[in-house]
């Protein structure tokens, strides 16, 4: 299991593929250790999520001048390196260009179907929830106030009056 954050945690001064290789876990290696003991197929794999998550092309920047939204893609990225069966997501598409939510949609979709991940996805855009979730939990005041399908939430009075203001 593993987690993604509102704001991002990437190392600004390295490169994309950097800050990948640094993801694999390296079980019995200490932090400053793990740096050059990556392998070749440890690499490919970083390239290939770069590319699924678009960022191949940036692949040699230095991280830190990817907009918000590339670097929250990188951090996706960089939680896929190491293989997570669960990942919540706190936030994904908070602060990125409208122009790119689309597209971290899809790859979040394309994880779950092609990599067998299980989402767990803190999200106050609701366009985004309902393009994604198969079940939405809505809380409220730190209560469960409603679970279902996209449609079920959206036709949910109890939702409507908490979200929207009653009539």
């Amino acid at each position: 299991m593993l987690r993604t954050f509102q704001q991002t945690r990437i190392f600004g001064q390295m490169n994309c593929v950097e800050n990948m290789l640094i993801s694999v876990p390296h079980r019995k290696m200490g932090f400053w250790e793990s740096f050059g003991r990556n392998t070749a197929a440890e690499r490919e794999r970083a390239e290939h999520l770069l590319d699924f998550v678009g960022l191949y092309e940036k692949r040699l920047l230095r991280s830190g001048s990817l907009s918000f939204g590339q670097q929250k893609l990188l951090e996706f990225a960089m939680a896929l390196m190491n293989e997570p069966t669960v990942l919540l997501l706190d936030e994904p598409t908070a602060g990125i260009n409208p122009t790119l939510i689309n597209g971290l949609i899809d790859r979040l979709k394309r994880a779950n179907s092609e990599f067998g991940i299980t989402l767990l996805v803190i999200e106050h855009n609701m366009r985004v929830i309902m393009n994604m979730a198969d079940t939405i939990y809505c809380l409220a005041h730190g209560k469960m106030l409603a679970s279902g399908s996209p449609s079920e939430i959206q036709n949910d009075q109890r939702v409507i009056d908490a979200y929207l203001g009653a009539h």
